[in-house]
């Protein structure tokens, strides 16, 4: 298998843990922690499936293509980091937002950022998948929004947003992911093509 679908499906595979994770009933049927780790492991296959995008890209240092994947795989990161923390760390923890949501703020960003250059750098007979990236990436940055936990009273803002946009979002990745499985192999390097083809 070509690295090219590897990366893809990684991509695949981690939208697939960011969509069961917050699905209605999901956390009742396995618990809090399992449910936590669903979201851990798809991060660390986002990233894997970032570091693949990079190495694809490395040639092309400097262009579009390259500073997408670089800045999409440093919000998988954040993502390593928010949902390694979120086994740990309670919503009515004092220190949530710190841990636990500026991470995924700032993964969200690294997203949005990351799709708005593949989405400008598309080319003609690019198709849906950069439109429906950049989708994902705004879903995401939604969530993150919504997961944000208001001190005053300890509970997130709008988890059902949080959780919608995350499962909205990653249904987005993960139709990008699956047109880059189904995709003939190409001699020329991938566009940004998998999460930006994103923890929460």
């Amino acid at each position: 298998m070509t690295r090219e679908r590897w990366m893809a499906s990684f991509f695949a595979t981690g939208s697939l843990c960011f969509l069961v994770g917050p699905f209605p009933g999901y956390a009742q049927l396995v618990g809090a922690e399992a449910d936590a780790l669903t979201f851990f492991v798809g991060s660390i296959l986002f990233t894997a499936g970032g570091a693949l995008q990079v190495s694809l890209a490395w040639h092309e240092r400097g262009s579009a293509a390259w500073w997408a994947a670089t800045i999409q795989s440093a919000g998988t990161l954040f993502f390593n980091a928010t949902t390694y923390q979120a086994l740990h760390t309670s919503v009515s923890n004092a220190d949530y937002d710190r841990l636990v949501w500026r991470p995924d703020a700032l993964g969200s960003v690294c997203f949005l950022v990351s799709g708005v250059i593949a989405y400008r750098a598309r080319r003609p007979g690019d198709g849906w998948p950069p439109a429906v990236n950049l989708l994902g990436c705004v879903f995401f940055g939604i969530s993150a929004v919504a997961g944000y936990v208001v001190p005053s009273h300890g509970s997130i803002l709008d988890l059902a947003a949080a959780n919608w946009n995350t499962g909205l979002g990653a249904a987005c990745f993960l139709a990008c992911a699956l047109a880059t499985l189904r995709a003939k192999p190409s001699p020329a390097p991938p566009r940004a093509a998998g999460a930006a083809s994103r923890a929460r």
